[in-house]
This record gives C-alpha cells, structure tokens and sequence, in this order.
C-alpha cells in the first residue's frame, strides 16, 4: 500500500488540490514554514503573514476533514527550513514511501524539485489543474505564432469555456470593450470600503511572530486586512460583485492621491494562494451582467483580466523559462532608486504608489504599470532589480504572474514578445488618469525648467536612447515623427534636463539573483536610518 507524504505549498491552498484528491490510507500532507521562502526576497511583512495565517487556518480545516497533517511552524525548534529538506525530513519521520507535490509556482523550485529525481525517496509532481489551462495546453496554442498575442488567446478562452458568449459569438457582439474602460475618476465619485476580516488568534500569532522575525522587511503590518480563510476570500468576492463591479469597468485605469483600492477586486492574492477558483470568480462576475447588476464592459473587462491576461501570462511564464528571465533586449542596467524603499520623491505619483505600496502590500495595476513601472522603464533600471522588487512588495506577486507582468510588460525586456510597443508616458498620461498632480510641485505640461514634470523629458530622454531599436515600430512611428521635427536646441534642453535628474537619484547597485534578499534589506535600511 502506498504511503505518501504530500506536500502542500502555501499557494496551494484548495480543498480541491489534485494531489488532495483521493488521498489513501496512511498517507500523510504537510505543511511547512520555513525561513528560506521568506527571505529568498525580502518580501513584504503583510505578504508572509498572508501566506502563514492562510497556511495554519487551512491545515485546520483539512484536520477537520480527518486529514492527518504535520504542520512545520517556523519557530519549530526541528526545522530544517529549507522546503524540500523539511519535506524529506517529515517523509522520513512517517516512514513515506513517495513525496508527492503540484507543480509550484516558481521555475526556482521547479528546478530544485526536478534536481531531487535520483533521490533515494521518489518525488512525484502533479499538473496543476486549478486554472483554465494548464502550461501543455499554452505551447499548443502558440506552436508556430511568431506573435503570442493576448487577444487571440483571449478569444479562444472564451470560446472554449463559454463564458460571455452567445452562441458563437462574443456577447454584446464585440471581443473587448476596454475603449470603454478608460475614464479618469469622477469628481463626486464614493469608493466601497473593503470588508473587514476579523482576526483570530492564528492571524494574531502569525503577526507577533512576523513582527519578530521580519520586522527589517520593507512594509509595516498595520492594518493587515488580507482574507486568510476560504471564508472571508469568499465575503470578498461577493463584496466586490455587489459594490465594485459596477464601476470597476470604466475606473479600472484611474489613479487616485488618497483612495488604494478604487472599485477594483483586491482579489488577487485570494486567487493566487488557492481561497479562490478562477473559475467561480469568472462565473460571479457573469451572472452579475446576467443579472442587470453590473454592465458588459465592466464585466468584460474583469473576466478579461483573469480568464485572459492571468492565463496568458503563466502559459508565457513556464513555456519560455528559464531563457525568459534573463531577457534585457533595452541593456538597462541601473539599480534601483532608492525612494522606491523609502518613497523619498518629489513626484507625487511616484511617493504615492510606494506609500500605499508600504502600508498594503498592493497598488492596482496602473499604479504598478504606468507609475513605479513607467519611472523604472523611464531610468533604465534593469529587470532584475524591478522584478525583485514587485515579487517581494506585493502580496499577490508569484513568480509565474510577476515576472512576465513586469519583464515583459512593464520593461518591454523581451523585445515585444509581450507586448508590441513599450508602455513609456510623459507627465501628461498622469494628470489625465489621475488628481496626483495638483498636489505635485511639479508642472505636466512643462518639459523643461525647475517646476517642469521629470517624466516629461526622462520620456524623450527615453525615446532618444533607445531610437535605434523602436524608431521602426509601426506603434512608434508618429512618437517618432514628432521627435525628429523638434529643434535641435529644445532637444538638447530636453536631454540635459533628463540627464541632470538622472544625475540626482540613488541608484542602488544593479545587482543578480542570489543577492537580492541583502540587497533589499540594505536599501530599505538604509531609507529607514535617513528618516530617523
């Protein structure tokens, strides 16, 4: 009779887990907290206290189940704290014949599992069935694509699932509604307050032990309001259908100075641990439009995002690792600034987007693609230190959504594979999507001079050094055009001005995987000690 140990792994967390499917006789799941997955990243106090708060409440529940469980807490006085040597050490301990695990989230641990093949005790890997296609299914698709472009693929999900389809054709008769969904925030608009999740005493515990033990992490735990059972994931997602998605659609892109959240899902991490199926939040939100209660483009656009863009971006992720990661197709090589540890900037966009980033472990999407993202592309930080910083700042960033996300996306460091223009913006995307700057000292529509905005010229700046490459592309072509028919003198004014804000900004050193959770502890440290 066979007698597995069966590893969960913290973004795991469904009672619906093939690997908990059938489980026999004897057989053993385990759970572990171990120092090493905290601290490969300095990653944010909020998003390991998530991370261990839902890993102990749902070891719970399968004990409720009559699963037999050994929970590897991280003040174990015998943790190895290494994931796989913890996991062989407790298959050792139950005398497992096997160590069965699904397919983790991370290339890095992939790798590590796969290098355990001619280990005395056998480990055997599950395709992960939790989501709407699995990696075999995302290289069939693109076999033979010289483009992957998220539309198409987009297109096939909805006919393969049904989902806002009538017959064979797209509800509403169009694919995308998103020219709808680009309004900045009304004056009057009223934002829903998330729910509030009530801490027991597992959550309380968690967060006096990682107040202990990573209290030098970038972040402050204070007001941790993540839902950390399948229950309050689930308050969420209704909360969200009822008073969110109805404006979610034509907001989703604005920017608010004082509001995080806006009406989008915070679902993600939710999602990206397990409490949620992609699958019920997508069918939520159509019955919503089916309902009357939320309008197409608004549900459009969120199934959009998860049925296409989430899907699209973990086919991408492990088709084309571990090659993908080190792509660098604009050979941007600074550091990161430091203002992003300590949000000591002068462009209010920017303080604002680390500032919520600190207290929430989140900033929505366009604070993450068109702010932090837009100034790092802007600077030429290189994709390393960027994609460290946002796997370890947010509570919903796993490797396989992360790095696509912000390698490509964002830094348009696969050479387009992603995306086929870079999303580069002056000053003046900012002030129409958002209120930042009447709060800033510095003036959008001003290019040159001591109150002019630095995204303005760092944009041309930008533009300029990278000609070689994007003067072709069809997108840039007009961008171009209107380059080439400015002055010498304004461009000069222009290239200077760039290059003087460059010259004032700490960069910290660029630096590779393997020395980031250092590299991230110094630069917060470092932030802190001057503010004090």
């Amino acid at each position: 009779m066979m007698r597995p140990l069966t590893l969960v792994l913290g973004d795991q967390l469904s009672l619906d887990l093939p690997s908990l499917v059938g489980l026999p006789d004897g057989g053993v799941v385990a759970l572990c907290e171990v120092a090493a997955e905290g601290t490969y990243v300095a990653h944010h106090p909020q998003k390991i206290a998530l991370f261990l708060s839902a890993m102990r409440h749902f070891a719970e529940s399968l004990r409720k189940r009559g699963v037999k469980v050994h929970y590897s807490a991280l003040d174990d006085a015998d943790n190895t704290h290494d994931l796989l040597d913890e996991a062989e050490r407790l298959a050792g301990l139950y005398d497992c014949d096997e160590i069965r695990v699904v397919r983790p989230g991370e290339w890095r641990l992939l790798e590590e599992i796969q290098a355990r093949a001619n280990a005395p005790l056998p480990w055997r890997m599950i395709e992960d069935d939790r989501f709407f296609t699995t990696p075999a299914d995302f290289a069939a698709w693109a076999q033979g694509k010289k483009q992957l472009r998220l539309e198409y693929f987009y297109r096939e999900q909805r006919k393969r699932t049904g989902l806002l389809m009538e017959g064979n054709h797209p509800a509403g008769g169009k694919w995308n509604y998103d020219h709808d969904n680009r309004e900045p925030l009304a004056k009057d608009a009223v934002f829903p307050a998330p729910p509030s999740h009530r801490r027991d005493a597992i959550t309380d515990d968690v967060l006096r032990l990682v107040a202990e033990q990573f209290g030098d992490h970038f972040g402050t735990l204070d007001g941790f309001n993540w839902p950390v059972t399948r229950r309050q994931a689930l308050v969420d997602l209704g909360h969200f259908i009822e008073h969110s998605l109805p404006d979610f659609g034509r907001f989703q892109d604005a920017i608010s100075d004082a509001e995080p959240w806006l009406y989008h899902s915070r679902l993600s991490a939710a999602l990206n641990i397990g409490l949620l199926s992609p699958h019920e939040v997508c069918e939520a939100a159509e019955e919503a439009w089916q309902n009357g209660a939320a309008p197409l483009n608004s549900v459009e656009g969120f199934i959009r995002q998860i049925l296409g863009w989430r899907e699209y971006v973990r086919g991408l992720y492990w088709t084309r690792m571990p090659d993908y990661k080190r792509g660098n197709r604009l050979n941007a090589g600074r550091g990161l600034p430091s203002c992003y540890w300590s949000g000591d900037t002068e462009l209010r966009c920017l303080k604002r987007a680390i500032e919520m980033t600190r207290d929430n472990a989140y900033a929505h999407h366009i604070q993450r693609l068109m702010v932090t993202g837009n100034f790092a592309l802007l600077c030429g930080v290189a994709p390393e230190a960027l994609c460290d910083w946002y796997l370890a700042v947010y509570a919903d960033a796993s490797e396989w959504v992360e790095l696509p996300n912000t390698l490509g996306m964002v830094l348009h460091a696969d050479g387009g594979l992603m995306g086929s223009k870079p999303y580069c913006a002056s000053g003046k995307y900012i002030d129409r999507m958002s209120d930042h700057c009447r709060h800033c000292r510095y003036d959008p529509k001003q290019v040159t001079g001591t109150r002019a905005c630095p995204l303005n010229s760092l944009y041309w700046h930008f533009l300029e050094r990278h000609a070689d490459t994007l003067s072709t592309n069809p997108r840039m072509k007009l961008i171009y055009g209107s380059l080439s028919r400015m002055s010498d003198e304004k461009r000069n004014a222009m290239h200077q001005q760039a290059e003087a804000f460059l010259a004032s900004l700490d960069f910290a050193p660029a630096y590779g995987r393997g020395g980031q959770h250092h590299a991230h502890r110094a630069g917060y440290q470092a932030a802190k000690e001057s503010h004090e």
